[in-house]
């Protein structure tokens, strides 16, 4: 492969990385659709970004920033779950979103449309993928916590509500990663499918995250690779193979 596919390939699997730890707490969380429904509040960023003659990708993480704030703003004031929220934003997002964007670019942004990367693309690709493994790192223990008892969270010091912004903030970064390789449609399922397959597998929290991070990359390596030979878009096959791994995680009968 030459040296800007290595690249490429290089930044998908740790984008990789960032989507099989994210998926994981997301798991926790009962997000399981928030993956897939709040890709889709990229769509309106990424038409919005066309019209205007900005970056698309610029254009995506910035609605799906705006929507992360949205949704945790809207969760605090009502009291309504999380999922519920991103189930509201999502549809709304959608409905703008094809208002805005028509005909190849409604495809590209749907299915993604991977091509060479910029250098200053890459950049922005692996600090955005770095910031987010580092905050599921250091901020395991927070979330944990929080998640299995607000009440003593608080009472150990940690700003529930801040830790749970901080979480949609790296969750839509994790999305915005993605849409490259995958698209609107696709970009929830290497964050969610990895994880449930890993859930199925591992015995202890730890064998989780390992388990989900290595199904996202090997997904993503390999459907690259079969994508490639077959002439086909990545995203598909990408997720193919993440499913056919959960699959076969499903007919495998764990010692008890």
């Amino acid at each position: 492969m030459t040296s800007p596919a290595a690249s490429t390939l290089l930044l998908s699997a740790v984008t990789a990385v960032a989507a099989g730890l994210m998926g994981c707490y997301a798991l926790m969380r009962r997000m399981t659709l928030a993956g897939d429904a709040l890709s889709h509040v990229a769509l309106p960023g990424i038409g919005l970004a066309l019209l205007l003659g900005f970056h698309p990708l610029a254009g995506a993480l910035a609605a799906l920033l705006v929507g992360a704030g949205l949704i945790w703003a809207l969760e605090r004031r009502t009291r309504i779950s999380t999922e519920t929220v991103i189930g509201v934003v999502f549809s709304t997002a959608l409905a703008v979103g094809a208002l805005l964007t028509t005909g190849e670019e409604l495809m590209d942004a749907l299915f993604g449309a991977p091509a060479a990367l910029t250098p200053s693309e890459m950049g922005v690709g692996f600090a955005g993928s770095a910031l987010v493994i580092a905050f599921a790192v250091l901020a395991r223990d927070r979330l944990i916590v929080a998640l299995v008892s607000p009440d003593i969270a608080r009472t150990s010091g940690i700003d529930v509500p801040r830790l749970n912004l901080l979480f949609l903030v790296a969750f839509a970064v994790t999305v915005a990663l993605g849409l490259r390789y995958l698209g609107v449609l696709l970009m929830g399922s290497l964050v969610i499918i990895p994880a449930a397959t890993a859930r199925r597998l591992a015995r202890s929290l730890t064998g989780m995250f390992g388990v989900s991070v290595a199904v996202a990359v090997f997904s993503t390596v390999l459907g690259t690779f079969v994508a490639t030979g077959l002439g086909r878009a990545s995203g598909p096959v990408i997720v193919t193979i993440a499913a056919a791994c959960f699959l076969l995680a499903t007919l495998y009968q764990p010692r008890r």
